[in-house]
């Protein structure tokens, strides 16, 4: 580990200060390593050089949609190798949630959530990524 110095003005220290409560921090160091991560992450992904992922895909679809429910078979049919398994939940009579679990380069995740998302008649949907490192593991946090 390097050790930095950085300079923060004191608005910026209080919300770090009050994040660190918030979500928990032991110590500056951690809140600032994974918000720094977090950032650097979401900068990457952006400009599509972020690695290989897992990642949640949760829409919300009309289920009476016309040919709605072919296409995202087709979608996951063509995609099979990023997808893992997928949790069917009916919210009422006309709306169904799916929650998908994916694995693989990011941005072949992002392009495939961004098509299911666009298809007509998915009504919400949200895609959230985690980095992976294929050989480096993280020390464990409690």
């Amino acid at each position: 580990m390097q050790r930095i110095t950085i300079t923060l003005d004191d608005d910026l220290m209080e919300e770090l200060d009050r994040m660190m409560v918030e979500y928990g921090y032991q110590n500056r160091s951690e809140a600032v390593r994974d918000f720094a991560r977090a950032g650097m992450q979401q900068a990457a992904q952006k400009i599509g050089k972020s690695g290989d992922c897992v990642a949640a895909l949760v829409y919300v679809y009309d289920h009476a949609a016309r040919d709605l429910s072919r296409r995202l078979v087709q979608n996951y049919h063509g995609h099979h190798d990023l997808s893992l398994a997928t949790l069917h939940v009916h919210l009422d009579d006309d709306n169904c949630m799916e929650v998908t679990a994916l694995k693989g380069a990011s941005g072949e995740v992002q392009h495939f959530a961004e098509h299911i998302i666009a298809e007509r008649g998915v009504r919400y949907g949200r895609l959230v990524m985690i980095p992976t490192e294929i050989g480096k593991k993280e020390p464990h946090r409690k």
